[in-house]
């Protein structure tokens, strides 16, 4: 039987035994692994959880996987060779994605589903995509730091300046949050939705979508032409795991009584979805990240109808939170509720998935 470790306690680094372990049943993790002073669990699910410094006696057959962060995984791997560890492999944004493909497409199989991508359908090309009436957004704002690595955005991919009526300062940007209907003001809390926000109630086009400047879809050649001969509604991120559900793990990362509150306006409000988004919560391990996606307009905007009011409801009751990254609960939350949209619609709306990219 294999024996691994594993590097790292939080989050990533347990998603990452889990798609080690989903794959293959035979491998044990022997103990997860840590070098610093942040407050870590005892133990995960049984597993123990050690601190381990350049004396640390490990096993130095084993192989361990880095599940950390990119800025931590060097000062790790720099103790893990003084512990004479030989086989040392750093989970890096190609091995996740690998991994997390695979998982995917044998845990859609366990519940008799195919995992749709978009990579999976033809494209006739002698039928050419209309590309009127088609932009994805860009969100970028005037405090995010500037990239070091080149990207070529798509012809349909133009820049929106979110958070614009908190500054002065001006982006080289196509499209600015704070004109027309919009949100702009709130964006410390709800950052890219005050461009989701933006498209749904200004843009016109018959496909819109919404990215990141340091995320984009990784999107094939003719993925335009793709999603129109083949009646696709909406493109997301391919899904993350988090353990052991959503629930859980929003408790465990953020501030629980978020849920609460939109339990309570489901509640109020719409009683008929109330069970079914609980039930959702505490039994699915899955969500889209990144509050990214391409869509229909339509569809855009019946998503868009249905999130908002219940964002805007937690906003109000928690109003604006000292921590600035808790402070963006809007945004997690609105990543699982987008997820839930398309999972109880998804016998009606056709969407399939994308990989994305993180550019530095």
């Amino acid at each position: 039987m294999p024996t691994i470790y594993i590097a790292g306690a939080h989050s990533r680094a347990i998603t990452t035994a889990h798609y080690l372990q989903y794959l293959n049943p035979e491998i044990q993790v022997e103990s997860y692994l840590y070098n610093n002073d942040e407050d870590n669990p005892s133990e995960v699910d049984g597993i123990p959880v050690r601190k381990i410094d350049e004396n640390s006696r490990l096993n130095v057959e084993n192989t361990v996987y880095i599940g950390t962060r990119g800025v931590n995984q060097e000062n790790l791997t720099k103790t893990l060779l003084k512990c004479g560890m030989k086989h040392i492999i750093p989970v890096d944004v190609k091995l996740d994605m690998d991994l997390r493909n695979q998982f995917l497409s044998k845990y859609f199989a366990s519940l008799n589903r195919k995992y749709v991508k978009i990579y999976d359908f033809e494209y006739e090309d002698d039928i050419k995509p209309k590309h009127n009436d088609v932009t994805i957004f860009v969100a970028n704002s005037a405090v995010d730091k500037p990239l070091t690595e080149h990207y070529e955005m798509l012809e349909v991919e133009k820049l929106i300046q979110v958070g614009t009526c908190l500054t002065k300062q001006r982006l080289q940007a196509d499209y600015f949050d704070n004109f027309g209907d919009n949100i702009s003001n709130r964006n410390s809390q709800f950052c890219e939705l005050t461009a989701l926000y933006w498209i749904w109630k200004n843009a016109t086009d018959k496909i819109v979508g919404l990215t990141h400047y340091r995320r984009h879809f990784i999107l094939p050649k003719e993925w335009l032409g793709i999603m129109q001969q083949n009646n696709i509604d909406a493109i997301l991120p391919v899904p993350l795991y988090v353990h052991p559900t959503l629930e859980a793990n929003y408790r465990v990362r953020h501030v629980g009584e978020i849920l609460d509150t939109m339990y309570e306006y489901l509640k109020k409000n719409r009683l008929d979805e109330y069970e079914s988004v609980k039930k959702f919560f505490n039994d699915t391990p899955l969500y889209s990240p990144c509050n990214m996606i391409i869509a229909r307009k339509d569809v855009f905007n019946e998503l868009c109808e249905w999130l908002f009011p219940i964002l805007f409801y937690v906003a109000d009751q928690h109003g604006i939170l000292h921590d600035s990254y808790q402070n963006r609960y809007p945004g997690f939350l609105s990543e699982r509720l987008i997820t839930y949209f398309f999972e109880k619609n998804r016998n009606r709306l056709k969407t399939v998935y994308a990989d994305k990219n993180f550019l530095k």
